[in-house]
């Protein structure tokens, strides 16, 4: 069986408008104009360099799915759909945070990219691909049910996730290695246990004083959310260390029928809105990690679904050597990876092992299907 993949050049239209990198141009307080830092030119790339290598030859290209309604209102609240049809009809608007800006006619593409997602999603769970990797824009693991955030509009991950339920899926994992927390999602799932969250992210990055490592859950879903807040400057040695005693062991306990992955690359070690170390090669590391349990666990059903990066430079690079990694190929040698894996601090320090051994302390608490089915 292959990979499947999902692009479309609408998403490269989605419009963040003429800022200072995040907030509106205002000469008054010395704001320059400039592009918004959510450049579609980061994602594009990475797409023209999946096709120019020729690792799309090898993948089964899925088309992206509208998303109805229905599909969005199992995420959000009818009143911040019709806010975004509003200001979508008109002249465009602001998901609600002030920094998430989107063009008229936004929502017609922010639909299209949660549709990616579920086409993304749906693919592995009948079958069509083993796995599938969904390269949607905007983000939408910080969306929440009545407002978005951080660039991110609908809760992409969050939707294909109910559309997998809707199609029989019972439990399932999100994991979410994002530099910044995945508080949307989490809190889409806080009390359901059939969801396991897990998300490795900076400590206290953004949204500020989300995804603390006692953020473990709500009720009945208590135990299903696991939070691996990294120091900054963590490089692939704290990842990679992250994945065998936190992320690894949670998703055996847990034994999903599907993996979904939020994969966000500004944990990368040029991007501008993160500081961690990650290089092509820590990123390949965690897919292979979490390409094995799926493995193990379900039958190989893997499908992730692009969420940050914010480094034009370098996130073609990374999300390169994850899809490679998915379709079993290896094309394209990163130029950058010896600077990068030749950083300090690219091994496992103190400090990082410290808060990752009192995560996996926690990750040995999530639920079993026998004590869910207990509870």
């Amino acid at each position: 069986m292959s990979s499947g993949y999902v692009y479309h050049e609408i998403y490269s239209w989605h419009e963040s408008g003429s800022v200072t990198g995040l907030l509106p141009a205002d000469p008054r307080r010395g704001l320059q104009p400039l592009h918004h830092l959510d450049t579609p030119d980061t994602k594009r790339r990475l797409h023209e360099l999946v096709a120019v290598s020729g690792l799309l030859d090898h993948l089964v290209r899925l088309q992206p799915a509208v998303a109805s309604d229905e599909q969005l209102l199992t995420v959000h609240t009818e009143d911040y759909l019709q806010r975004l049809s509003a200001q979508s009809d008109g002249a465009g608007g602001d998901a609600g945070d002030g920094i998430s800006p989107f063009g008229a006619g936004g929502l017609d593409i922010l639909r299209r990219a949660a549709g990616g997602a579920i086409s993304a999603v749906e693919a592995v769970v009948d079958a069509t691909v083993r796995n599938s990797y969904a390269l949607v824009r905007p983000s939408g693991h910080h969306a929440l049910p009545d407002h978005g955030m951080g660039m991110a509009y609908l809760g992409n991950v969050a939707i294909a996730a109910h559309h997998a339920k809707a199609l029989g899926i019972e439990r399932m994992a999100i994991v979410d290695w994002d530099a910044h927390h995945g508080n949307g999602t989490q809190h889409a799932f806080e009390q359901d246990p059939g969801v396991l969250t897990i998300s490795l992210h900076q400590e206290n990055c953004f949204p500020p004083g989300s995804g603390d490592i006692s953020e473990r859950g709500v009720g009945p879903g208590y135990g299903s959310a696991v939070n691996v807040p990294l120091p900054p400057g963590t490089g692939n040695g704290g990842y990679d260390f992250a994945f065998t005693e936190v992320v690894v062991p949670a998703l055996d306990r847990f034994h999903p029928e599907l993996i979904i992955v939020a994969s966000g690359f500004d944990a990368g070690a040029m991007d501008p809105l993160a500081r961690q170390l990650v290089s092509s090669s820590g990123f390949r590391a965690m897919a292979r990690h979490v390409l094995d349990a799926a493995d193990r666990l379900c039958s190989g059903r893997v499908s992730m679904i692009h969420e940050g990066g914010y480094s034009e430079v370098y996130v073609p690079f990374c999300g390169h050597a994850v899809i490679e990694e998915m379709a079993g190929r290896h094309l394209l040698e990163d130029p950058y990876l010896e600077l990068v894996d030749g950083f300090g601090g690219q091994q496992l320090q103190p400090h990082q092992r410290a808060v990752v051994e009192r995560a996996a302390r926690l990750a040995a608490e999530v639920p079993t299907p026998t004590t869910a089915k207990t509870d």
